[in-house]
């Protein structure tokens, strides 16, 4: 059975929430001390965080973790694997994980243990799409570009078994 893909979010007001977002971001950090890394999580972040880091006007780095938990499915499951870790130390600098869902919270929360065990100076979150009634464990996030419902989404990077990245725009799939 073809699954079926429905429009919910234009890549208008993608971006537009995205300029809002990394003007937050800046705001935060503009008095800050200590180097800003943005910290993408692959591969459903690559679009968003893309288009993130050059609306945030202040001097930043990016590195890259590749993380799984989906297994060619809808479900997430706690089994989290790093597939790809950093390139880089962060030791004292200020850390933004820059993530496409977060529904369960799972796959984030190991991402922090393993990220604060480098001893960093902050750790924040950052997601396009949040999922609040999935949240299995407490996470703080600082910025959410948008709560949505209990939906399997696609597009704009995030994909469902390899396809839909391509999508300018979100939809989700029934």
């Amino acid at each position: 059975m073809k699954e079926t893909v429905h429009f919910m979010i234009s890549e208008k007001d993608i971006k537009k929430r995205i300029q809002e977002i990394a003007k937050k971001i800046a705001d935060y950090y503009r008095s800050k001390k200590g180097k800003l890394v943005l910290v993408g999580i692959l591969k459903g972040s690559f679009i968003f965080i893309s288009d993130l880091c050059r609306k945030i006007d202040l001097p930043h780095e990016i590195d890259f973790m590749i993380v799984s938990s989906y297994r060619n499915g809808f479900q997430s499951n706690e089994n989290v694997r790093i597939i790809k870790d950093l390139d880089q130390n962060i030791r004292k600098k200020n850390i933004v994980i820059v993530e496409d869902v977060v529904d369960s919270g799972n796959t984030l929360k190991k991402i922090l243990r393993v990220l604060q065990s480098r001893k960093p100076k902050s750790i924040k979150i950052c997601t396009l799409f949040s999922k609040p009634s999935k949240r299995e464990v407490k996470i703080s996030i600082k910025w959410i570009g948008y709560s949505i419902q209990d939906r399997f989404i696609v597009g704009y990077g995030i994909d469902y078994s390899q396809k839909y990245r391509h999508l300018p725009y979100i939809g989700y799939v029934l």
